[in-house]
């Protein structure tokens, strides 16, 4: 017993500590003010609330009930339904990625354009052709490098983590003092005014809350962790609560800063690629220290994405090959290497991210579009994932009787499935109204069009991919129990 108790060491400062340096990053600042302006502050309060608040809450509740599965999503779905859906479930998570390392690539360029040449003309003036050229040079380079192993770069990685929320805050801090210190010209006019800030709520709007629900979403990371703290059932929900209100207070300093560094009512077209590095650059020179900022903020970014590109081409490779029922799954594609590699996993791998890396570069005119639609991919595929959560919700609190656990966040079997339902139902409504273009449709109708056929048919073809697998496995593996 006194094992079991010296193991539970977590408490909630940890707990939200821990799920900020996972969930959160600037990006997700730039991304949606991009799409939003100043007004992005009522979305960021209202989201922490009718969503990422909930969301984490259920988290606890079933890493909780499933100490043993490992915290990974379709443990929660094997045990709460059965095989095929847990299949589903390791698929979804892992397909999901293939948009992100896509854009993995990109962004290393662009922060190797800022890092020597100190600006963002890189984005604005190269070909889409040359760069995705360049893009899938980097992305096979990984592959190559990953399948010789990643320890290197997963020490790098959270050294990088560490440094990148060391650079999220410094950009607060400064962002908001500068026009006190340095009396600067604040950009946005009437940021004193109520109105600013209030969203329109009109069509236009609902299409950006995947970016949003992106931007909040990945906290099933931190369920491992629940039975790990001291006194879970009531110093996990304060270490959650802590943390979505240090997202919060981050989401809308943040906000409030870029809003003094660019105007709300006029944002530049590049603000998702470059803005991080234009804000920087404002900062350092406000400060007098040049572009110490954005050189330090360019290679935080490169070495983070480096990692993350090299640990995502393995990581929920090894999750879906190991989690999900053999036999829905092809025994080619589980064959390993000397080092321990699935060999022909990283081929299907390498082959899905490159088509989504070079198809894109042949119908949509300029980089910057080019970045920005695979940013909104990104945002429109990667929730997915978020909505198999929700279902192992619902199916916990309907036989909630037969689970206890350390910490319970809702008893009530009704309540618990309509929660369940209510953000299950918002992720699917926000990707889906995701999936239109945020580009203006008549400066470049064709364009226009292309994104969108590309938006829906991403999606259901890797979906499809993921409904095919058992039947070639139940043919293949047939063939080679027999051989």
């Amino acid at each position: 017993m006194s094992d079991a108790n010296n193991a539970k060491t977590f408490r909630w400062w940890n707990i939200a500590l821990l799920g900020f340096t996972t969930v959160w990053g600037l990006n997700n600042v730039i991304n949606n003010f991009a799409n939003q302006g100043l007004a992005v502050i009522t979305s960021w309060i209202l989201i922490m609330i009718l969503y990422f608040v909930p969301y984490t809450l259920m988290v606890g509740q079933l890493g909780s009930a499933f100490q043993d599965a490992g915290g990974g999503v379709s443990s929660w779905v094997k045990a709460l339904s059965n095989n095929k859906l847990a299949y589903f479930a390791a698929w979804t998570y892992w397909v999901v990625h293939v948009p992100y390392l896509a854009q993995k690539p990109q962004i290393i360029m662009v922060s190797l354009s800022w890092l020597f040449k100190g600006n963002g003309s890189f984005i604005k003036t190269s070909s889409p052709i040359l760069v995705q050229g360049a893009s899938l040079v980097i992305f096979l380079g990984f592959v190559w490098l990953a399948s010789k192993g990643t320890a290197t770069l997963n020490n790098l990685g959270s050294i990088a983590g560490i440094a990148m929320f060391t650079m999220s805050m410094l950009f607060i801090i400064l962002g908001v003092s500068a026009p006190f210190i340095t009396h600067v010209q604040i950009a946005t006019p009437n940021m004193t005014d109520i109105h600013t800030y209030i969203p329109k709520f009109d069509f236009q709007y609902f299409t950006t809350i995947s970016m949003l629900v992106f931007a909040v979403g990945g906290s099933e990371k931190i369920s491992p962790y629940v039975n790990k703290t001291k006194n879970a059932s009531k110093e996990f929900p304060l270490g959650m609560i802590i943390l979505a209100v240090m997202v919060a207070v981050s989401a809308i300093l943040g906000s409030f800063a870029i809003g003094m560094i660019v105007n709300s009512n006029h944002i530049p077209a590049d603000l998702m690629a470059n803005g991080a590095y234009q804000a920087f650059q404002f900062l350092g020179n406000s400060f007098h220290v040049g572009n110490l900022f954005v050189w330090a903020f360019a290679i935080t970014n490169t070495v983070a994405s480096a990692a993350a590109l090299a640990i995502s081409i393995d990581a929920p490779l090894r999750m879906l090959l190991g989690d999900a029922d053999s036999k829905f799954i092809p025994k080619a594609l589980s064959k390993k290497n000397k080092r321990g590699i699935a060999i022909n996993g990283y081929k299907m791998t390498a082959v899905l991210v490159s088509i989504l890396i070079i198809v894109p570069a042949l119908g949509i005119n300029g980089m910057n579009d080019l970045y920005n639609w695979l940013l909104n991919l990104n945002s429109i595929v990667m929730p997915m994932r978020y909505l198999w959560v929700f279902f192992a919700f619902m199916m916990l609190s309907k036989h909630i009787d037969s689970y206890q656990s350390d910490y319970m966040f809702i008893k009530n079997k009704y309540v618990g499935f309509g929660l369940g339902l209510w953000t299950f139902f918002l992720t699917a409504f926000a990707c889906i109204l995701g999936m239109v273009p945020k580009m203006n449709m008549a400066q470049d109708p064709s364009s226009w069009w292309f994104q969108l056929a590309l938006n829906i048919i991403t999606p259901i073809a890797l979906i499809t991919l993921g409904l095919i697998l058992p039947a070639i496995a139940k043919r293949t593996n047939k063939d080679l129990d027999e051989a």
